[in-house]
């Protein structure tokens, strides 16, 4: 993370230090300007002005992560127009830094999530929304620094407890605002949610976009072997209520591939079978994993097609908007699944017919299945005039006969 505030040539640093929260020893980390303090920074988030919380977990095959955390700032959200930083100037400050590409991603997404979301509750392009509090050089290597200690740790996917908001009302630029603060509550669309414990604002703009950035999943945290646990402090100490992240970084057991997938469904009903195929050739062609028609009897008798998208949850906000955008919905239902895949390899084998690849599905060691590639079997019958069936199985032939 040091190295990462440094790529972004803004002078400044990070400074560690421990400290104590509600006994629990914590690390506390502030961003400094050359000498001078610029905010603290509470572990993996930080606004100026601003108070986060949440509880997150993840999981993959090999390692989990878990954490909790909660940070707040009691300065105040007004700060000069100078000082803003439109999102052209702050993607190309962070294009242009020796920054892995993963990270740029992340820190990038991060703020045009933020962007997204104040242009949409003032109203006006996203061109012309200038950041001020996140602008702030503090801020910038708040999102940046975290972005490269989620990229350091190799977390696969992350799994995410409810969202605890807090209460109360937040001093916001414009006056004060019920919590969580408009951003906040744009950027959390879709996530469970809830006020519990203490009446501040528990989850900033910056936090909510952070985690939205990394599409986690929501559940309880996931059956792991802990391996390490680190514990981030916020600023402030609130009485019996650990202002901390927690960190926990371990391993599952072997669960064959398990991953999560988001799957995005809608039914139709009044819509145009040629603009149905449109859509589902638009998703694939966006990066959705799979994509499914479903004949279905709506309200009323009347025929209809349920549509499902199952793609990567980082592609999930892309193909809503796809859907909403192309199709005549009004709604789109978002869920988050896990899937077993096996591994995936391919091997060519000689037939008469020429080369056809044949694609195998690996458990461990053990081969589950094989098939020949469609197309190339397809490509082969019509060169030789041929069945395609007897061209698949003179490519089953050749992979059983070959010993592999």
């Amino acid at each position: 993370m040091q190295e990462a505030t440094a790529a972004l040539k803004l002078g400044a640093s990070l400074k560690a230090e421990t400290v104590d929260r509600s006994g629990i020893s914590s690390t506390k980390v502030h961003v400094l300007e050359g000498d001078r303090l610029a905010e603290d920074v509470g572990s993996f988030e930080h606004q100026r002005s601003h108070t986060y919380s949440h509880e997150t977990h993840s999981h993959q095959p090999k390692t989990q992560h878990l954490h909790k955390t909660g940070h707040d700032h009691s300065h105040p959200h007004e700060e000069t127009h100078a000082h803003g930083r439109s999102l052209t100037v702050i993607r190309e400050l962070i294009q242009g830094a020796a920054l892995g590409v993963e990270v740029k991603r992340t820190a990038i997404r991060a703020f045009e999530l933020l962007g997204a979301s104040e242009a949409k509750i003032h109203n006006v392009p996203v061109e012309q929304i200038h950041f001020h509090e996140v602008g702030a050089v503090d801020a910038i290597v708040d999102i940046v620094a975290a972005s490269a200690g989620i990229h350091h740790l190799k977390i696969g996917a992350w799994v995410s407890s409810p969202v605890n908001v807090g209460g109360g009302m937040v001093q916001c630029a414009h006056g004060l605002f019920p919590v969580p603060a408009p951003a906040t509550a744009d950027l959390l669309r879709g996530f469970p949610t809830y006020s519990a414990h203490v009446e501040k604002e528990l989850v900033t703009p910056t936090g909510a976009a952070l985690l939205r950035a990394i599409e986690p999943t929501f559940g309880a945290q996931p059956a792991m072997r802990v391996e390490t646990i680190g514990y981030g402090a916020g600023t402030r100490n609130p009485k019996d209520f650990p202002n901390v992240l927690r960190l926990t970084v371990g391993e599952t057991d072997d669960n064959h591939g398990l991953e999560t997938v988001t799957v995005l469904e809608t039914a139709l009903d009044d819509l145009s079978p040629q603009v149905i195929a449109y859509v589902a050739e638009a998703s694939m062609a966006s990066g959705a994993l799979d994509v499914m028609l479903t004949p279905v009897v709506m309200k009323k008798g009347r025929p209809g097609t349920l549509l499902t998208v199952l793609c990567e949850p980082a592609k999930s906000e892309e193909l809503q908007r796809l859907l909403l955008r192309e199709t005549s919905t009004l709604g789109v239902r978002v869920r988050q699944d896990k899937r077993v895949c096996l591994e995936r390899r391919h091997v060519a084998v000689a037939t008469e017919y020429g080369e056809i690849r044949v694609k195998v599905g690996m458990l461990g060691a053990e081969e589950m299945n094989a098939a020949p590639e469609f197309e190339d079997c397809k490509a082969a019958a019509l060169k030789h005039g041929v069945a395609l069936k007897q061209v698949q199985a003179a490519a089953i032939a050749a992979y059983r006969g070959s010993g592999r």
